[in-house]
């Protein structure tokens, strides 16, 4: 018996693509690399070591903004891996255990880029791929990835879908990749912004699920990917150790999991937060001008619930049933709803869209998240670039901006609150259209760059992913972790909010315990992240580190493996991704956070007049850095053979 057959709840190895050629083969992955690094962001993290080319490096504290666009534009180069991952979970019917993440290196911020979704595609993708698909390359036409139940990919010609929505490309190759069996293909697409290679672009599979953050729809589309359409052999699901003893604990998490602790994502979901968060003063609104929103009540999950038509979504394998999926229209003098006019709603999207932006009228939130769907858009980055936009045009900064050839950006129609404006930029960042579209199809910190005069100052990212739902200036641990996670300003990647809306500390000041909770809260998120859990099952865990190593055990057969072993490849982790992002140019100044957040104490709400200042960031900073065991910079020493 090989070592591949051993394995229990691996598969041993990654499918690796090139779409140059066509050719493809099957590379081991080392008992080691999956044990340290466990599955999911951890395992891509590893992958994208292995296959992202060599290390790179920059002299001198920042770059110029030339040398960043060019190595950011490097991240469209077809060396750069798209690597789709899955975990030891994968399959073994965990209550949301389907999921698989997304890698590869950002055009946004040049950085480590991983996203996570949940989707029958994360099955179909350990059937027919084994741990992971690797695709390398670029097709020299636009193309089709197809890899069918003999685990042989095929690179097909996909002309005909040029040009359509995320929503229509999915249906199109379901119907051509039908084969009369009862078992559809599962389907990953880009749609119009993926195609123009705006930095943003996500990912969508699954009916209109997002891989959204950091551009990895750019990624596909570099490599002349529109699809990639999967369908495995089920009797390629690798098995687990302890089958017996796996099915009682499933059975007993779904029951934790349908308790107290998900109650919330079950009843409104998370656009719940909308009025908590204005009621705490922690909304960013109108660009992070003020942290309350007048018109939250209007947008509010519960307001949604009552006034629109509203029906929950599970994802797949999943028994919480977060999702809400809202349509357009007062559902008490309208007719049958149409699915045109139904989105997805959750907290991000809703806030990015809605408050970001000053829209306080639900339907146009909900047609602006359609559309951002339909082009294959990650609201978040969306909606925060077109609030700078609006607030540089509203300070008269984009009049007469010329560009070289004598273009102008005008912002005559620029105003917050207009949902009609904020539609139409996404059509025009979606297709870069105009020069307007252009330049936000860049994201908000190139755009910045471009127009200066201060505009970077007021562009809300951090290593330019634009900033998530949360007022940094009134939730200090978070704003920690905003500064310093790898892939940007991302709420997903750390926890540290956990402890801003908890006893433990007051969120509205800081101490030197935030650097220690701050690594402590990205630990636990690359645990969820590697296994992968959702991290909306995380309270419904009586120990999640101990469980969670049981349910390892249970799986891999690895019996020695126990939560002090999960505790350290979660810390691994964290230092894997900061040894990637060194090898592509990560300086200390890239953990900050916007001028904006440093400069201007908060305006209104229950924290107005709460700021928070350089000094104190860089001393939370430096405390981080001394909990994960860096140097006074930063900087992590992992030698290759700890990779």
């Amino acid at each position: 018996m090989s070592a591949v057959d051993a394995l229990y709840g691996y598969r041993g190895y990654a499918t690796v693509v090139d779409l140059t050629t066509g050719e493809y083969r099957r590379d081991p992955i080392p008992q080691e690399a999956l044990r340290s690094t466990i599955g999911g962001i951890g395992l891509g993290t590893w992958l994208l070591h292995r296959y992202a080319g060599p290390p790179v490096d920059y002299d001198g504290e920042l770059l110029s903004h030339a040398d960043k666009t060019r190595l950011l534009d490097s991240a469209l180069d077809p060396e750069n891996p798209l690597i789709f991952v899955t975990s030891p979970l994968v399959g073994t019917r965990l209550t949301t255990s389907s999921k698989f993440a997304v890698m590869t290196r950002s055009p946004l911020t040049g950085f480590i880029a991983d996203g996570l979704s949940s989707s029958h595609l994360a099955v179909e993708l350990k059937r027919a791929c084994g741990d992971a698909l690797v695709i390398t390359g670029r097709s020299k036409h636009p193309a089709m990835l197809h890899i069918d139940t003999d685990g042989v990919p095929r690179v097909r010609p996909a002309d005909h879908l040029l040009g359509m929505s995320t929503m229509d490309t999915e249906a199109a190759v379901k119907m051509e990749m039908d084969d009369g069996s009862r078992r559809p293909v599962r389907v990953a697409c880009i749609g119009p912004a993926g195609e123009n290679l705006v930095r943003f672009a996500s990912i969508a599979n699954d009916g209109g699920r997002q891989a959204g953050r950091c551009g990895p729809g750019a990624v596909m589309g570099s490599k002349n990917l529109k699809a990639i359409a999967v369908r495995g052999n089920p009797e390629a699901d690798p098995p687990v150790a302890h089958s017996q003893d796996l099915r009682g604990y499933a059975r007993d998490l779904s029951r934790r999991s349908l308790g107290a602790a998900t109650a919330k994502y079950r009843e409104l979901g998370t656009i719940a937060n909308v009025s908590v968060f204005n009621r705490l003063g922690t909304l960013p609104t109108r660009n992070f001008q003020q942290s309350t929103f007048e018109s939250a009540e209007a947008v509010s999950g519960e307001a949604l619930h009552q006034t629109r038509t509203t029906r929950s979504a599970h994802c797949a394998n999943c028994t919480i049933g977060c999702e809400k999926i809202v349509t357009v229209g007062n559902k008490s003098n309208r007719g049958q709803p149409t699915a045109e006019l139904s989105a997805r709603l959750e907290y991000e999207s809703l806030f990015a869209l809605g408050p970001l932006v000053g829209v306080g009228d639900p339907d146009a939130v909900i047609r602006a998240v359609r559309r951002c769907d339909e082009l294959g858009l990650d609201t978040i980055s969306a909606g925060g670039v077109i609030a700078w936009a609006i607030e540089t045009a509203e300070r008269g900064l984009l009049r007469n901006m010329e560009f070289g050839n004598g273009d102008d950006v005008s912002n005559t129609a620029l105003n917050f609150g207009d949902g009609t404006v904020v539609i139409d930029l996404l059509d025009d960042i979606g297709h870069r259209r105009g020069v307007l579209g252009n330049l936000l199809a860049e994201g908000s910190r190139l755009a910045a760059e471009r127009i200066g005069r201060g505009s970077e100052s007021w562009a809300m990212q951090v290593k330019g992913l634009e900033m998530p739902g949360y007022e940094p200036r009134s939730l200090k641990t978070l704003a920690l972790g905003l500064a310093t996670t790898p892939r940007g300003a991302c709420h997903n990647r750390t926890s540290a909010y956990d402890a801003d809306f908890s006893p433990e500390v007051d969120r509205l000041t800081i101490d030197d315990r935030r650097g220690r909770i701050a690594a402590d809260s990205e630990d636990f998120a690359a645990a969820l992240d590697s296994l992968i859990w959702c991290k909306f099952l995380r309270r419904a865990f009586d120990d999640f580190w101990e469980e969670s190593a049981a349910v390892y055990r249970m799986v891999t057969g690895w019996e020695d493996f126990d939560a002090v072993e999960l505790r350290r490849a979660a810390a691994h982790i964290a230092d894997l991704k900061k040894a990637f992002n060194q090898r592509w140019g990560w300086r200390r100044s890239d953990d900050t956070l916007p001028g904006r957040t440093l400069t201007e104490p908060l305006a209104d709400g229950v924290a107005a007049g709460v700021g928070l200042t350089a000094p104190e960031l860089d001393s939370m900073i430096a405390d981080y850095y001394v909990a994960r065991g860096w140097d006074g910079g930063g900087r992590v020493d992992l030698p290759a053979t700890g990779l």
